[in-house]
């Protein structure tokens, strides 16, 4: 396709399309924005008038089984992720779809799988934008052997998101909309797995500190169906082991970030400021001492920033490989992600890869 237009269409234009997708797609040269599905008809139009995007339809199916269509942004929710992408697949088009990649482990496997049988069409799950910044600092100096061998990890997220018992359920809190995803856990998941092994064995705790918040669309309080704090203790594959700790109703103290604490060093990834900190024998550190941390720069030519949608068209015209974020990738974090929630379900630890899928894709 190096010399002919690429025509996408939108399923869904949420706030990141619009923000994200929409201007990302149109800064790119032979690229067309040529049709849109939003939920309602009404939103629908009101996005083709905005964006002056020629072409709608009420039904995705109808979307997607256009032939002169492309390519295919999902932009939904996740309880639609896996239907459209595999329909869009079967259809012969690409698909970017938004985070996260899907309800659950099942259909995450069955994603992949149906992109493995399309090896010709490229597949991508929009990734996270976490710790992308500094992506190339952080594994350089883990390649280098600044922190040594790893022995200890924290991941936290600490928010007052849904701190207000007023607000209304989000969608983010029905589980037949989001599935097993829960707050920011599989998308600082993601980021951690760009520079660790990936975990083998978690045991968790979960809860809902404000247990139901009224339905905006029916008007009728509803019981949330995914928790507003999250505790994983985890051991990676590397023995290594690994903390998390995630809340959305702390008022105060809020941060998101990442702790490496290796044999011969240290790192400090705050997630928010996209600032590196660390300290390291191999720049003179000493054991044992109250050291106070380095400022680690990220050289403006190490730097990466938003380029989803260029890598997206990029891997089309040149059959090149995704790398943020493969399906491979997104199926990983989706196995993490039930594990946890399977083991505060149960009250016992889970061994990953989850079992049922051993002999599969993953």
């Amino acid at each position: 396709m190096p010399n002919k237009t690429l025509r996408i269409g939108l399923i869904g234009a949420g706030a990141n399309t619009r923000s994200r997708h929409i201007p990302g797609l149109r800064a790119l040269p032979d690229v067309e924005i040529v049709a849109v599905c939003n939920r309602r008809p009404d939103s629908t139009a009101a996005i083709a008038r905005e964006y002056t995007i020629p072409r709608t339809f009420e039904r995705w199916q109808d979307l997607v089984a256009d032939p002169a269509i492309d390519a295919i942004v999902v932009g939904t929710w996740p309880y639609l992720h896996c239907p459209i992408t595999l329909a869009a697949l079967e259809t012969g088009k690409h698909v970017l779809t938004e985070a996260r990649m899907s309800l659950n482990a099942i259909e995450a496997h069955r994603m992949l799988q149906a992109s493995h049988g399309k090896p010709h069409l490229v597949t991508q799950v929009v990734p996270s934008p976490y710790g992308l910044k500094g992506h190339d600092v952080v594994g350089e100096l883990i390649q280098e052997g600044f922190l040594g061998d790893l022995r200890e990890v924290h991941v936290f997220s600490m928010s007052s998101g849904l701190a207000d018992p007023a607000a209304p359920l989000s969608w983010r809190q029905d589980s037949s909309l989001s599935g097993f995803n829960m707050l920011t856990l599989g998308i600082l998941q993601e980021t951690l797995q760009r520079w660790v092994p990936a975990p083998a064995r978690v045991l968790s705790q979960v809860h809902a500190f404000i247990p139901s918040r009224i339905d905006p669309e029916s008007g009728v309080r509803r019981p949330v169906g995914t928790p507003d704090s999250v505790q994983v203790l985890a051991i990676l594959e590397n023995g290594a082991r690994a903390t998390y700790q995630f809340s959305a109703v702390t008022p105060f103290g809020q941060g998101m970030g990442i702790y490496l604490y290796g044999t011969e060093g240290m790192l400090h990834y705050d997630l928010t400021t996209d600032r590196i900190r660390g300290a390291s024998t191999k720049r003179g550190a000493k054991p044992g001492s109250a050291n106070v941390l380095e400022e680690i720069p990220i050289p403006d030519l190490k730097a990466r920033s938003w380029q989803v949608e260029a890598d997206f068209v990029s891997a089309i015209r040149t059959g090149g490989p995704v790398q943020f974020t493969d399906f491979a990738t997104g199926v990983c974090y989706m196995e993490f992600t039930e594990a946890v929630a399977r083991s505060a379900q149960r009250g016992e630890a889970v061994e990953l890869p989850l079992e049922e899928f051993l002999e599969g894709d993953a």
